[in-house]
């Protein structure tokens, strides 16, 4: 089985739109090692969930809810949430100001 080391996705959501950052591929398992939230605007909100085969977003999925960033400042979490096949990672926040990059590692 073959690790791949990568930008998982990225994204710059519209405001207060829930928005997929990234899926995991069929077959394949990833760990998202670290989050980037950049905020490029004033003060703002952001939430972040992890969606178990896709499932309909519901509370019981946030890892991160409403948490602040200081305008045109950034966040680096690292996370490592180990994630299965099909499984969603998505993004939500306040405003348009918002960019989110997920990094980490696939295995397939």
């Amino acid at each position: 089985m073959a690790t791949t080391y990568k930008v998982l996705g990225q994204q710059a959501p519209a405001a207060t739109t829930a928005t997929t950052l990234y899926t995991v591929p069929a077959a394949t398992e990833s760990v998202l090692s670290t989050l980037s939230v950049c905020n490029r605007g004033s003060v703002g909100t952001f939430r972040v969930a992890v969606r178990p085969a896709g499932d309909t977003l519901a509370n019981l999925h946030y890892i991160v809810y409403d948490a602040s960033v200081a305008a045109n400042d950034s966040l680096f979490l690292t996370i490592g949430v180990t994630l299965a096949a099909t499984d969603v990672v998505t993004v939500y926040a306040s405003s348009a100001d918002f960019t989110f990059s997920a990094f980490g590692s696939e295995t397939a």
